[in-house]
């Protein structure tokens, strides 16, 4: 098995070609995006409490496991990113809103990273669900990256299919009373 520093060196391979999947339907008349932006509990938090956001899911995204679990994907072997799948309402939030929050709520210049949590399935990503979507994600990574001195490793990418988390991690931080990943000083 590999070891913690072979997984973080030597992350997974991806797919070389990756077809646009549409996703399971959501609410009516709302749209999909999807974000990954390390571990998924803090992203899904951060976009639940945008007005406009209908529906999140965490799961996971862009790899080769058919059916990927949470242990398997942290193996490092799968190629998925650990992601969060919102459903939005266009005429409440824009997708360039939800581009914003994604930029706010991780560091998009640290590769397969996260704060502690290293591997590929802590990447930054957008995972786009139309052309319009993924020009988009690519006018805002360069706003972004003007904004940094280092260089923003974002990939985006056409999203793949989206395997939804075990329900344990869904509104994982909702259900354990923390607004946040991180641990507070008090």
């Amino acid at each position: 098995m590999p070891s913690f520093f072979d997984r973080r060196t030597n992350p997974a391979p991806v797919p070389p070609s990756v077809e646009r999947r549409a996703p399971a339907p959501g609410p009516p008349g709302a749209e999909p995006a999807t974000f990954a932006a390390g571990c998924f509990w803090g992203v899904e938090a951060a976009f639940r409490v945008l007005d406009g956001v209908l529906r999140t899911a965490v799961g996971f995204t862009g790899g080769h496991a058919e059916r990927p679990g949470y242990r398997q994907v942290c193996t490092g072997r799968t190629g998925h990113a650990e992601a969060v799948e919102v459903w939005f309402d266009p005429e409440r939030v824009t997708y360039d809103e939800l581009l914003d929050a994604f930029w706010r709520v991780h560091n998009p210049t640290t590769r397969n990273r996260q704060g502690f949590d290293l591997g590929s399935q802590y990447r930054s990503a957008i995972f786009t669900h139309s052309d319009e979507q993924q020009a988009r994600a690519e006018a805002s990574r360069a706003v972004e990256q003007e904004r940094r001195r280092r260089s923003v490793v974002t990939e985006i990418v056409p999203a793949p299919e989206f395997h939804p988390a075990e329900e344990y991690h869904q509104r994982y931080l909702e259900k354990q009373g923390r607004a946040a990943c991180s641990p507070s000083l008090v």
